[in-house]
Formats: structure tokens, sequence, C-alpha cells
């Protein structure tokens, strides 16, 4: 029998030989972790639904983001948890605000750390929808002049880039508006832009104490048998004035995060959401897994799809897992 001249296994046979054609690279640059920042001195809340992540207060936080940034992650994205909820959510625009205080203290304590704030009101308001409802619908117009304000509060504490993640149809367009006419045009609009309605944030909204009192949110937020759509979306983003496109959740739709990069070539975030992350976390805990493993081949999948930064929970661990992996060789 007679083989080809080409063996692909020649390439394979050890590990040098392997980095050398490696095609995807995953780095703790690639990374940001998420944190929830709750009212409170001293505060450290686990949650349950998410292993190893707590709700923070602000000091927390700030000691948090120290070994964070230790491990080599550049970026974090703040969530906040208010004291009170109202039905127009107006802890999520007050500037004594869970985020914008967390903002000015994480920014003096590490000014080289990216913060990046979610834009949202569903945290804040008493039935945890996304926007101002009216006769039980969320009234996208409404909802945009008090997603602008938030971002505005945010911005003037210090936030290095905003991140509206509501799917209101116009929202990167009034807070682009908003935030030149302000005098905070140097910041950065980080767009959730293909956010799908999925069965995989149900960890988050315990986190965060968001889930809707009725009804759901698949009125705004994308049906997932949809991909075109999610192109068109990121499109429209851009148009008004978005700087990064995102797609969340991550791993059920690397295909949507290949077609969005392949259609714009902008800069483009996947968020590796809450669901993702406790599957593999339970997964560990009762050893059907190798969670080190599992979770950095789930990065690098999404790298290797076109993603260019990497919202996960894992981005700490992961930075320290490269480390290690670094210091190896």
């Amino acid at each position: 029998m007679s083989f080809p001249a080409t063996r692909l296994r020649r390439l394979r046979r050890t590990k040098p030989l392997r980095d050398l054609v490696r095609e995807t690279d995953l780095t703790a640059e690639h990374l940001v972790q998420p944190l929830f920042i709750t009212a409170g001195e001293g505060v450290r809340e686990p949650i349950a639904s998410m292993p190893g992540m707590e709700r923070l207060s602000i000091s927390e936080a700030v000691a948090e983001v120290t070994e964070i940034a230790a491990a080599g992650v550049r970026a974090v994205l703040l969530f906040g948890i208010p004291a009170s909820k109202d039905e127009v959510g107006s802890e999520a625009y007050d500037d004594e605000g869970v985020v914008q205080m967390a903002v000015r203290a994480l920014k003096e304590a590490h000014p080289e750390v990216v913060v990046i704030t979610d834009v949202c009101l569903c945290e804040y308001t008493a039935h945890g929808h996304c926007g101002i409802v009216r006769e039980g619908e969320v009234d996208n117009d409404l909802t945009l002049e008090l997603l602008a304000k938030t971002a505005i509060s945010h911005a003037a504490a210090s936030a290095d880039a905003v991140a509206p993640s509501d799917m209101m149809d116009g929202r990167v367009g009034a807070i682009r508006t908003q935030l030149d006419e302000e005098g905070h045009s140097g910041v950065p609009i980080v767009a959730y832009s293909a956010k799908y309605a999925s069965a995989f944030y149900g960890p988050f909204r315990e986190a965060a104490g968001s889930a809707p009192e009725f009804g759901d949110r698949r009125g705004y937020q994308m049906n997932p048998a949809n991909a075109d759509e999610a192109v068109r979306e990121a499109k429209l983003d851009l148009e008004e004035g978005a700087d990064v496109i995102m797609v969340k959740p991550a791993l059920p739709y690397l295909d949507v995060v290949r077609r969005v990069k392949d259609a714009t070539r902008a800069p483009l975030a996947a968020y590796h959401v809450g669901g993702e992350y406790s599957m593999l976390k339970a997964a560990a805990a009762n050893g059907w897994i190798d969670e080190r493993a599992a979770a950095m081949e789930s990065l690098t999948a999404i790298r290797r799809a076109g993603a260019d930064m990497i919202i996960t929970y894992f981005a700490k661990d992961a930075a320290a897992w490269l480390s290690a992996e670094a210091s190896r060789r």
C-alpha cells in the first residue's frame, strides 16, 4: 500500500511542532471579566448558579480587579445590582448609583484597566424588562432617552466604554448623539448587536435579579433561528456609530460570529454567557469533564470563529492557566 506524500500528522507529533503551526491564538488580552456590583460594604455574596462568581460591593470589586489585572486580564464589564428598583429603573442613571460609584473607584485604583459598563434597565426595573413598559409592552422610543441618560452618567464617571445590551431599535444612535453632545465623543460604544432570546441566560438573571416579572424578552431580543438578521443588526449598529459589535451568546452561535465578522470586518466581541459557564462548571464538579481543558477549548473555539474579544466568567482563571502554560515552556 502506498501512502500520500502529505501526512498531516507530521506536524502534530510534538508540542513545539503543534505550536509552530497553531492557527488561532488566545491570550489574556483577548478576555473581559464580567463583575456584579452590589450595594453595601465588604460584601462577597456567592452566586449559587455560577460557582466561583460573587456579587461584590465596591471595595471588594476593587480588590477583585487587583487580582484580575495581576492575572493579565485588562478589561472588566460591570453590571449593577441596585439597593432598590422602580418602574423606570431610575438607579440606572443615578450619578451616585452603584455602577457609577464603582467606575470612579476602579479607575482611581486601576487606571490601566479598561472599565466597560453595561447600559440597560433590566437590573434596575421592578418588572425586570429592559425598558419602559406601556400597556404590557416595552416602549422602544421612550426607553431610548433613559438609555442615553444612563450612558452619559457612566461616561461622566470615567467609564472607558459603554455597552448597551437592551436591543431597542436606534439605541446606538441615540447614545452616540448624546455622548457627543455632552462632551464624551471619545467614549466608544460596545453594542450588543446580535443578542438572542436565549435559554442560556438563567444564571445571569439569578445573579443580577433581572428575570422579567411577566412575559419574556422575545419581542426585542433576536430569534435563535435567525442569522441573516444578525448581520443586519450589526450593520445598523455600525451605521449608528458603534465601535465594537457583539454576538451573545457565543458557543451556540459560532456560525453567527463568523458571518458577522466576515460581513463587517469590524471589531467583534462574543459573550460566553452564564449558562455556558455554569454547564461547564456543573459537568466538571461531577467529574464528567476536565474544567480547564473544556473551558480553554471553548474559548479557543470562540476566537477561531472570529471574535476579537471574549466576555467570559472564566477570564481570570483562563488568564492564570495561560500564564502557567507559558511558564512551562
